[in-house]
């Protein structure tokens, strides 16, 4: 199996690395930091993933006997060797550029098929998902108050880049306004 770890495997992994924790807890954390803002993992997924970490050696159940039900849920926590993986994984994804392919610049490259009037229309929706976005972002990360700086980073690195893409569609909207 490749030792190469999905975004959704990293993420999982970094959390039980943070701490031992059941799905359920997975879940509360992946809600609250929202975390599916940035990588793809669905709450159906997370015992799927960490089976495959488990089958991986990253991560192991923490000891049964303490679980006094039988629903009891499983806790699981990173092995010596999912920390390892998970600190070079973590390293690599911090180092890589990849391309990312947004929709936005398949719909900007085709701009000259939309009606003048229907791409200002669109642009205005972005303007106004970006604004809606921004806010959602910071209400979130002000209920993370308290959280590890790193929780702190995510939210701000989020905020820099729509903030990044609302300067540069103001500025275009501008432009083709002083076109028309």
């Amino acid at each position: 199996m490749s030792d190469v770890l999905t975004p959704a495997e990293l993420t999982l992994l970094g959390l039980l690395v943070e701490r031992p924790r059941h799905g359920y807890q997975l879940e509360e954390v992946i809600a609250e930091r929202g975390i599916r803002e940035w990588t793809e993992i669905g709450f159906s997924s997370i015992y799927y993933l960490i089976g495959k970490l488990r089958d991986r050696g990253l991560v192991a159940e923490v000891d049964g006997s303490a679980r006094r039900q039988a629903k009891a849920r499983k806790v699981f926590a990173a092995t010596a060797a999912g920390r390892a993986a998970c600190a070079a994984a973590a390293a690599d994804a911090v180092a890589a550029l990849v391309p990312m392919f947004p929709p936005v610049l398949v719909g900007l490259a085709n701009q000259p098929v939309i009606p003048p009037a229907r791409l200002h229309a669109a642009l205005a929706a972005r303007a106004d998902a970006l604004t809606e976005r921004i806010a959602a972002v910071r209400a979130a990360a002000e209920t993370q108050r308290g959280a590890p700086p790193f929780v702190g980073a995510l939210f701000d690195y989020s905020l820099a880049l729509l903030g990044a893409e609302q300067a540069w569609l103001a500025d275009y909207r501008t432009a083709l306004s002083a076109k028309d």
